[in-house]
């Protein structure tokens, strides 16, 4: 299948007798057996998701390859790795615990890359252990800690840089990570000298270039002119040093549907970056974490309440920030609706909000929502990145449960947290 390609597929969740459902189950039934709130993961969509970047980005030169390297920061839940692991793809991990998780599930060590402004030492040493496929390295002094463990291991340490190429993205100021003035990579002439210390070491190896601008970037303009840039380090690199480099590595930020916007069209993006990179006998690694899920999970929420206060009307759910936590912090637009529609609760502008005791514990405000009534189902959608992964014990709130269901299989991919689970580890119990 060619870049530029497109073909129907169905919605993720679809509607069956006014019903959404995932895949062959409704989300009434899922929500009966697993009870509320509930994280639930269309695999047949991650699948088809993944099956689309690869297409977008298929017209490389017949000698270079594409690993789409999935983010674990977006959904590490087990059995979604375990998914995509047995399709062969690849891990972005900033942790020593989501290389864990990668390595549990199935994951390649040749096939993740170690990110993160912020590795430890025994993180670095665990890395290395593992066999990774590169660490992509965000400053000298990291390089220099990387050094000394390799040889102290007697190892060659695989080393890509990432480079920050002063790109302004146009996204929330916290998922903006590809200006000078973020805290992520480094300029491209100190990525110029990294390359040159590599060089002399004898127990480091460079092995790419790497650049992540940011996230939900609607717009393929900012990734091609970082990836100029990036270009642009490698040819000197290859030029006044000689280092002959295996990937670059564009990272991820792809922009999805959501309540704020439309998705980036990944096949103009495919098109624009593959004509850049034939030709250089490079490879491309791609991080997608969450074009892979987003659309994928949904949070299936109970009405507790609604109640009226001065001007506002308020849905009061069994759910808040401590499930989904991006309203409040990324200021995230998830669409919401009914799991049921019935045509005939009259529709009003509303605030839909958690039961924490914060003002800041809403999952949507001054939206029009048929009136629910107490006991209704609401689902929260774009939730499959970014949701529970971030979810808190806040208020000493037990985390809820997640499903994954693909093809005519339900998984319970984690149990809902309970009481004795919140005080393990402070008790000798």
């Amino acid at each position: 299948m060619g870049a530029g390609v497109l073909t129907a597929v169905a919605p993720p969740f679809a509607r069956r007798g006014g019903v959404l459902h995932c895949g062959v189950r409704s989300l009434e039934d899922l929500a009966r057996q697993y009870n509320t709130p509930l994280y639930v993961y269309n695999g047949d969509r991650i699948l088809e998701r993944k099956r689309t970047l690869e297409a977008a980005f298929a017209d490389l030169h017949p000698s270079s390859r594409s690993l789409v390297a999935y983010s674990v920061k977006a959904n590490p839940n087990l059995a979604v790795l375990e998914l995509l692991a047995r399709t062969g793809t690849g891990a972005d991990i900033v942790s020593g615990g989501e290389l864990y998780r990668a390595l549990r599930a199935g994951i390649p060590a040749d096939r993740i890359v170690f990110a993160g402004v912020g590795k430890s030492h025994d993180e670095l040493r665990y890395g290395i252990e593992a066999g990774v496929m590169s660490f992509h390295v965000e400053s000298a002094q990291e390089l220099d800690a990387l050094g000394a463990l390799a040889a102290g291991m007697g190892a060659v340490a695989p080393v890509a840089v990432r480079v920050n190429p002063d790109v302004h993205s146009p996204t929330h100021e916290f998922t903006s990570t590809g200006h000078a003035a973020a805290k992520f990579g480094v300029s491209p002439g100190e990525a110029h000298e990294i390359y040159r210390r590599v060089a002399e070491h004898p127990a480091l190896h460079a092995v790419g270039v790497d650049v992540h601008i940011g996230s939900q970037i609607r717009d393929p303009a900012p990734f091609l002119k970082a990836l100029d840039v990036v270009l642009g380090v490698e040819e000197r690199a290859r030029r006044e040093l000689g280092v002959e480099l295996d990937y670059v590595d564009l990272g991820g930020g792809f922009g999805i549907s959501d309540g704020a916007g439309d998705a980036m069209d990944v096949h103009a993006l495919g098109r624009e970056v593959t004509a850049r990179l034939r030709g250089r006998g490079l490879d491309l690694v791609l991080e997608p974490g969450r074009f892979l899920v987003g659309d994928a999970g949904v949070l299936v929420t109970c009405v507790l309440y609604v109640k009226k206060g001065g001007q506002k009307t308020f849905v009061v759910t069994d759910a808040g920030m401590t499930e989904l936590i991006r309203p409040s912090h990324y200021g995230g637009v998830h669409s919401v609706s009914p799991v049921r529609e019935n045509g005939r609760d009259p529709v009003e502008r509303v605030d839909i909000v958690g039961p924490v005791c914060e003002q800041g514990d809403f999952l949507a405000r001054d939206r029009s929502l048929p009136l629910p009534r107490p006991g209704a189902l609401l689902c929260v959608h774009q939730a499959g990145a970014y949701g529970f992964t971030m979810a808190s014990n806040y208020n000493s709130r037990p985390r809820p449960a997640e499903v994954l269901v693909h093809g005519d299989r339900v998984t319970l991919a984690r149990r809902r947290e309970r009481y004795d689970d919140l005080i393990r580890g402070e008790t000798d119990d």
